[in-house]
């Protein structure tokens, strides 16, 4: 089946001729995101295939159910930048990738705190211009620490499971419980009594309505004064603005994101030569205790690996049974 592969890296590409040659589809590649003017591109594809960074309205699948496109597969797992539910009224299927590695973006999110709390950004700054002070360096021991997990499912529980190894006492908070977080001695709470206990709080939910903006002003108002708050989820889980104030305020002592609201326009990108023209984020790169990363938590071997087995494997299904078991529904 001919598949449209847009924006995709040279690592994307290597993978994919790697395990296409088990399942023998005919790749095109498209070094532009998917959009109107691009469309035209994929050369009567009825596969399309996008990443987690490009957004598809209900206009533009309009636009490809006009002109034949049956299936949109996604190189990700989340799914918040397409309208699933426009999708699903005009007959495009669309596939993600669920799972492709939960330990790839725990580990990431293990490292982000382990980095902040002990300085570790700092002190490699410091030692490479000869400086070996510890003075402001000093940290804390993660063992016997509280840690709130938000959202327990696959990598909130690997997440869990790791701070378990480190001797922490876990909270967590979800709408659907998880057994094996129960089985490590997580305590469920409200989200407010989490923030309101938590050393360090971790975000692993997905971007729902219901979670837009989940860390507001108010629950960061909820924190422990100097709480660490790493986010791997979505950007958009978080307030920007009100974190940037909680940093000045001193709540928030540590603050890790390897996602950003507006990253759409930042990430997965080389702009080292140019202007940075998103003031926030301009502003949250000024502050010593924050350590931002471009969306890498995914970025593994491992990972990189199984998405494009899956994606290709979502698409084989669809060829051979006009379903798939990946696919995305609204309701």
């Amino acid at each position: 089946m001919k598949i449209a592969v847009y924006k995709a890296h040279p690592y994307d590409r290597s993978y994919f001729e790697r395990y296409n040659r088990r399942f023998g589809h005919e790749l095109a590649y498209i070094d532009s995101e998917l959009d109107q003017d691009t469309l035209v591109l994929r050369r009567d594809a009825p596969v399309l295939c996008i990443f987690v960074n490009n957004p598809v309205d209900r206009t533009l699948l309009k636009r490809m159910r006009t002109e034949g496109v049956e299936m949109l597969a996604l190189r990700s797992a989340g799914f918040n930048h397409v309208d699933i539910e426009a999708a699903n009224e005009l007959g495009i299927l669309v596939a993600n990738v669920p799972g492709y590695s939960p330990y790839a973006v725990a580990e990431h999110a293990t490292a982000l705190a382990l980095c902040l709390i002990r300085k570790i950004h700092r002190a490699q700054s410091r030692v490479r211009e000869g400086n070996f002070a510890l003075d402001g360096l000093m940290g804390f021991d993660l063992h016997g620490k509280t840690v709130g997990v938000v959202g327990t499912g696959k990598i909130g529980s690997v997440f869990a499971r790791i701070m378990n190894g480190f001797g922490c006492e876990l909270l967590g908070t979800d709408p659907e419980e998880s057994r094996e977080c129960r089985q490590l001695g997580m305590r469920y709470v409200p989200l407010e009594t989490l923030c309101r206990q938590a050393d360090i709080i971790s975000l692993h939910c997905p971007l729902l309505p219901e979670t837009h903006h989940l860390i507001d002003s108010h629950m960061l108002a909820r924190m422990r004064d100097g709480v660490c708050l790493i986010n791997t989820s979505r950007g958009a889980v978080v307030d920007t603005p009100a974190v940037i104030s909680a940093l000045k305020s001193g709540k928030i002592g540590y603050l890790g994101i390897d996602v950003y609201e507006e990253e759409d326009t930042l990430f997965f990108e080389d702009r080292s030569d140019r202007i940075l023209r998103d003031d926030v984020f301009a502003r949250l790169l000024t502050f010593n205790n924050v350590l931002v990363t471009g969306h890498q938590g995914y970025f593994t071997r491992e990972a990189i690996s199984n998405i494009a087995k899956t994606t290709l494997a979502n698409v084989t299904e669809y060829e051979t049974s006009g379903e798939c078991s990946n696919a995305l529904s609204a309701t």
